[in-house]
């Protein structure tokens, strides 16, 4: 099943669970999605529960925003994250405090979902990773799913859940296809919020990262293994909250950790996994906690400078080398 496939079962099925459910965004329903993760829906649901907007984050972010105080669970899609920064007063000042600034009376069911980080070609404005900026916000919860399991799972749990959610997808990641169970293909099918996957058992160093560089952790794991080194590899699949017990317990076994991400380095996803592990668990670390990350730059346009901008399977394998 590819991701692509994934994220429009979870909206399919939970459009028709639960009829306070409804998808808006700019092209989700005539032109079936940017990315056609809405395939279909308009048809299926009709124009009241699938909305194409105008070209106007902040206007239907915070239309979303109030219905979702008003009863209805929105699913609110930017067709990259980065516009989503014409919404961040709504995303923050009003889904994310809300319940707090009500003393718990007014909660926001609200999931704003679409791609993020880096794609191919796209450069500086439409490139960037935002998992550590949203992730720094109380009241919001951030997902960032791998492979189709994860695009299913956590997409329905998000949209049952009675807190904003926002979910970040990889657009590279889209038409890729991963074996799923039967299990995974079942309606009432979730995963837990606040819950990481270790993807590969290994006892020399772990490995821990999000969305698409899960996938390279995987293959550098692979080259390293040809080597005599033994890697785990976990994938967060839960930006906040972080599940820092699997963390731990992980770094108990291997007792050296290197984190991987697309963003950028200072005040990234990877220096708060450095920061927990250095606070609740030094004892068990026989080297420090390096960071694979973006370069601090803009992204470039040129292939060759992009390629150089992001982290490769060989970055990995060297970081881990460097302390293995």
């Amino acid at each position: 099943m590819t991701v692509r496939d994934a994220l429009n079962s979870a909206l399919d099925e939970e459009l028709a669970r639960d009829d306070k459910v409804y998808v808006l965004g700019e092209e989700v329903g005539e032109y079936q999605g940017a990315y056609k993760i809405t395939r279909g829906l308009l048809q299926k649901f009709g124009p009241d529960r699938v909305k194409d907007t105008p070209i106007t984050e902040a206007g239907f972010t915070g239309i979303a925003v109030g219905s979702a105080f008003a009863g209805l669970r929105p699913v609110c899609e930017f067709m990259t994250w980065n516009f989503a920064m014409q919404a961040i007063d709504q995303i923050i000042n009003s889904a994310a405090k809300t319940l707090y600034m009500s003393a718990g009376q007014i909660n926001c069911p609200i999931v704003f979902r679409g791609p993020n980080g880096a794609a191919a070609g796209v450069a500086a404005q439409h490139s960037q990773c935002f998992a550590s900026w949203y992730s720094s916000v109380p009241g919001l919860k951030v997902l960032a799913p791998y492979d189709a399991e994860d695009a299913r799972g956590l997409l329905k749990a998000a949209i049952r859940d009675p807190d904003p959610v926002v979910f970040l997808e990889n657009e590279i990641l889209y038409g890729q296809a991963f074996p799923v169970t039967p299990q995974v293909l079942d309606k009432d099918f979730t995963l837990p919020i606040g819950k990481a996957k270790v993807m590969r058992e290994g006892k020399h160093v772990t490995l821990v990262s999000f969305s698409k560089m899960v996938g390279y952790c995987l293959k550098a794991a692979d080259t390293l293994a040809k080597e005599g080194i033994d890697v785990e590899v976990i994938n967060l699949r839960s930006i906040k909250p972080l599940d820092k017990d699997t963390l731990i317990a992980s770094l108990k076994k291997t007792h050296k950790m290197v984190t991987v991400e697309e963003g950028w380095p200072q005040c990234g996803v990877g220096s708060e996994v450095s920061a927990l592990m250095m606070e609740h668990a030094f004892d068990e670390l026989d080297a420090p906690v390096l960071r694979v990350t973006g370069a601090e730059v803009p992204m470039p346009y040129a292939a060759n400078l992009e390629a150089a901008a992001l982290p490769q399977i060989d970055d990995i394998v060297k970081a881990v080398k460097s302390i293995a």
